[in-house]
C-alpha cells in the first residue's frame, strides 16, 4: 500500500534528482522508496550483528595484513593444535 509523503528540499536537490530520475527512465518517488527500503535493511544488518562482550572489546586491538586468509590460517593453527 503506498502512501503519500511530503518533504521539503531544497530546488536545486529536487530539480537535480528529477534529471537523474528521467535519465534512469524511473520515477522519483521510486528511486527515494529504493533507497529508504536500502538505507532501514543496512540498519537492521548492523543491529544484529551484535558481537559477545569479549570479542567487542577486542576488536581493532592488533592489525594484520588484509591479504591474509582467515580460513586458512584457522585450518593451519587447529592442524597445529591437533595434529
Amino acid at each position: 500500500m503506498s502512501t503519500k509523503l511530503t518533504l521539503t528540499i531544497e530546488k536545486k536537490v529536487i530539480e537535480k534528482a528529477k534529471k537523474y530520475a528521467k535519465e534512469k527512465n524511473r520515477s522519483l518517488s521510486d528511486i527515494i522508496e529504493n533507497y529508504l527500503k536500502i538505507l532501514t535493511m543496512e540498519e537492521r544488518q548492523q543491529s544484529e550483528k551484535t558481537l559477545h562482550p569479549i570479542v567487542e572489546s577486542l576488536k581493532g586491538s592488533f592489525k594484520t595484513s588484509k591479504k591474509i586468509d582467515y580460513k586458512k590460517e584457522l585450518v593451519k593453527r587447529l592442524e597445529e593444535k591437533y595434529l
